[in-house]
């Protein structure tokens, strides 16, 4: 599919490896690329989660983030646009918004600029030891606008946020885990077998369900808990707008998730 990524697609899991040598920094054309793939993951219904890893040098970095040289040359720039890296944002996931399936962002190495926030566009993170996080933008002379100064406050204390990006030091994989940014810190040869592992647990739910979660989650972030038990009441009787939620209602998975807990057996859903 692609000259920079590597995708494998087994039993419900797509695994999305980098292979951009030397840093997977990411340009225009691999921005693309990296969306393309995550489109996939969004439209086809076998494909339930993925995981997305660095290959190239594996236990050392995950993304170099936004190719500077790319920039210094100009390429990708657009008189309206700004730089255009596609309709994901860099990284084909931090402007992905519509996307209702799940990623499992496996860090194994350096997370820095735009890697960084390629990875807190993420549902799940895992890292690995000596992995880290930075953010060098403002350092460079620009902000970290392709998601940071977006999502970071939202994902770990305002005021570590703001270091970060004010500063550009490295956090470590530990430090993030403290913050609950990242879920797990493993040894570096652990990393992918760990990710796949809490992916085969999610591939395993009903699949209609874990969309459902997600479409809910983003279009009730900005409300009241008593507005988003009404939008859920709203989806029990078709009229929410939510249409994975009012899909997984009138599933037959639906059912069969109680049916096989009254015959004491393990569901088996189909997406229906």
């Amino acid at each position: 599919m692609s000259s920079h990524l590597t995708i494998e697609i087994q039993s419900g899991i797509m695994l999305v490896t980098m292979n951009k040598p030397p840093a997977n920094a990411i340009d225009t054309e691999f921005s693309y690329e990296l969306f393309r793939a995550f489109r996939l993951l969004e439209d086809e219904d076998d494909i339930r989660v993925a995981v997305l890893i660095g290959g190239e040098n594996r236990k050392r970095i995950f993304s170099a983030g936004w190719d500077l040289k790319a920039v210094a040359r100009g390429d990708g720039r657009d008189a309206e646009k700004g730089f255009d890296l596609g309709p994901g944002g860099i990284g084909g996931l931090p402007e992905f918004f519509e996307r209702t399936k799940p990623v499992i962002a496996a860090v194994n190495g350096a997370a820095v600029g735009g890697g960084f926030e390629l990875a807190m566009a993420a549902d799940i993170i895992v890292a690995s030891e000596g992995a880290y996080f930075s953010l060098p933008e403002m350092q460079r002379g620009f902000l970290p606008d392709g998601g940071a100064v977006q999502r970071l406050h939202r994902l770990v204390p305002y005021n570590v946020a703001v270091d970060l990006m004010l500063t550009g030091r490295r956090m470590s994989a530990l430090e993030a885990k403290h913050w609950g940014f990242v879920r797990d810190v493993v040894p570096p040869d652990r990393i992918l077998d760990h990710a796949l592992e809490i992916a085969r647990d999610i591939a395993a739910a009903a699949p209609l369900v874990v969309r459902a979660l997600k479409q809910f989650m983003r279009a009730t972030a900005h409300l009241s808990a008593e507005a988003a038990h009404e939008i859920s009441k709203q989806a029990w009787i078709g009229k929410s707008g939510l249409h994975h939620y009012e899909r997984m209602l009138a599933s037959k998975d639906f059912d069969e998730g109680a049916i096989a807990f009254a015959e004491k057996r393990q569901a088996r859903f189909t997406g229906h």
